[in-house]
């Protein structure tokens, strides 16, 4: 049994700064050398191997079973999902249903900002409450892309609409998973976040439409966004505290999308935004720039056909019974009768119960557990590989038509494959070796500013693992710990660590190649991070500043549940 090594050289500052250097390898290789990213997450992936062996003294088969743990995770269940996602995406395009979804869209608006306020932001909260991991940002990339939206606009949007839902995810899993590592009630953890998420489902609309359309264009569309927000943030706090963290995110936006859509058909803006680019001189220059604003725009959205009822409900199905799979899938009934039919486990062995945590981490040593479920029934991707089959049957596809378009899928998403396994490979590394934990310690070293630098700490959670899940596992602990050294309630600091991590979604790996993609804009993953790069630190400080109000100020701490 190997003992996790915190501060190997008797330095908290070079021990901080070494934790540190994958991270600053990665964002370095991927957005600043322009590297492929599978190249720079393979690269990181040796970089850490090297730092976890001689640095933090982890023995090397450990290590590289811990790196092995991880892409298996990458690929399963994470994997599982972009291919089946981009597979029934592609058969709705081959099949020109994918066009008419499109046209149906553009005809409740043919307003680009409203378009968004839409699909990135309600309709992507739909799928990351009943899916969560990549589904969201997979959809919504996919539909804007389709919709004429430059392949940034599609990618970074996207990633900035997928943060207010995503501490709650799949069916409530992050508060379920940190009330399971911290030993706190989930339903209070769900409360408390249910008291700080409803500032940001109000904000993130406006920035949503601000990065995309600039100020002026978000003002002339101030009544719709707040509509959106304040219909999604009513019920996001009511269910998660008088319900439970379960169902938040799907209650929330279907409301949000119910009133969306009933606004319109009473409001609409004096000017069309018919736009598909983002309002910077890069993207201008190629789309149109501002004379591609108005209602008088020539814009070929303006001229889409109008379908019957019957033919925009075909349309639709492919994704309704998406909708329908997905939800059941999240359940945890239809787990439950699932499971024990058919659910393998494997345990590393020279991994399994090898690797101690130990104080300050956690409170007493404590082994990590290195057993990998291989639920393949009850994955989430395994229920949008069968909508995407019967789907396929009701677009009359041929069962042999239905295989090559796989092994096509196959093709196009490798190299997405091999990013998102090396990307887990590297968190869980991280987790095993005791890196992530000697960076989480430097945070907890802020004194009076630990609220702040608690939703940071969340922050980078979710940035090196691309799981708000798994940045509860892996710092839950470490908040509760702190929060009862410096007399902090550890409901709001546990809870912080989930509610700051929604907004290091936007920046890790795992997302941006998943939003690369989903709009086949293979190798610009350099691009996207840098546009969503200051959006996630403005957003995650924000988050920071409201946890800094609710532990001291008045009547901020009459907030915090007790």
């Amino acid at each position: 049994m190997w003992s996790q090594v915190y501060n190997p050289f008797g330095s908290a500052v070079i021990s901080t700064i070494v934790a540190a250097l994958p991270i600053v390898c990665l964002l370095g290789l991927i957005a600043f050398a322009k590297m492929q990213a599978h190249i720079a997450a393979v690269i990181t992936l040796v970089l850490s191997l090297v730092i976890a062996i001689f640095a933090f003294g982890m023995p090397s088969m450990m290590a590289l079973e811990a790196a092995g743990f991880g892409a298996l995770t990458g690929l399963f269940p994470i994997g599982w999902i972009i291919i089946n996602v981009i597979f029934l995406y592609r058969l709705t395009v081959e099949n020109g249903s994918f066009q008419t979804l499109q046209d149906s869209i553009a005809g409740i608006t043919t307003d680009r900002r409203l378009q968004l306020l839409l699909v990135a932001f309600a309709f992507g909260a739909f799928f990351e409450g009943a899916a969560g991991f990549g589904t969201p940002v997979a959809v919504t990339g996919a539909i804007l892309i389709g919709l004429g939206f430059s392949p940034l606009a599609a990618s970074g949007l996207s990633l900035i609409a997928n943060t207010a839902p995503v501490a709650y995810g799949a069916l409530g899993t992050p508060i379920v998973t940190l009330g399971a590592v911290t030993g706190l009630d989930p339903i209070a953890l769900g409360a408390m976040a249910g008291r700080q998420l409803p500032f940001f489902s109000l904000i993130v609309p406006f920035w949503l439409i601000w990065a995309f359309a600039g100020w002026r264009g978000m003002m002339q569309i101030w009544p719709a966004i707040l509509i959106c927000g304040v219909s999604f943030a009513i019920p996001q706090f009511v269910v998660s505290n008088y319900h439970g963290p379960w169902l938040v995110d799907v209650v929330a936006s279907l409301v949000s999308m119910g009133c969306l859509v009933a606004f319109l058909k009473v409001w609409h803006p004096a000017a069309i935004w018919t736009s598909p680019a983002l309002r910077n001189g890069a993207e201008l220059a190629t789309a149109g720039g501002p004379s591609s604003l108005g209602a008088a725009s020539t814009s070929a959205s303006l001229g889409r056909p109008r379908h019957s009822p019957g033919v925009v409900f075909r349309a639709w199905l492919p994704w309704i019974i998406l909708c329908a799979f997905v939800f059941v899938w999240g359940t945890q009934t239809f787990k439950d009768i699932v499971n024990p039919l058919f659910f393998p486990k494997w345990t590393f062995e020279g991994l399994h119960n090898m690797v101690l945590k130990v104080p300050p981490v956690v409170p007493k040593p404590t082994p990590e557990g290195a057993v990998y479920n291989f639920n393949i029934l009850t994955m989430t991707g395994t229920g949008i590989l069968l909508a995407a089959i019967v789907s396929g049957l009701v677009m009359k596809y041929s069962p042999l038509r239905l295989i090559r378009a796989y092994g096509e899928t196959l093709w196009v998403v490798r190299y997405s494959l091999v990013t998102i396994a090396a990307m887990l490979a590297l968190g869980t590394l991280t987790r095993y070796s005791g890196v992530d934990a000697t960076l989480g310690l430097a945070f907890a070293q802020t004194g009076f500013f630990y609220p702040f630098f608690a939703a940071m700490l969340g922050w980078l959670g979710v940035a090196l693992t691309g799981s708000d899940t798994a940045s509860n596992v892996l710092f839950g602990n470490l908040q509760k710990i702190t929060a009862g050294q410096l007399g902090l309630s550890e409901i709001l600091m546990c809870a912080s660590n989930s509610t700051g991590g929604v907004m290091g979604k936007m920046i890790d790996a795992q997302s941006i190649v998943v939003a690369s993609t989903a709009t086949n804009w293979f190798g610009h993953e350099g691009e996207i991070l840098r546009f969503v790069f200051w959006h996630s630190i403005a957003l995650a400080s924000l988050v920071g500043g409201l946890v800094m109000l609710q532990a001291y100020v008045y009547p901020f701490t009459a907030m915090v549940v007790q």
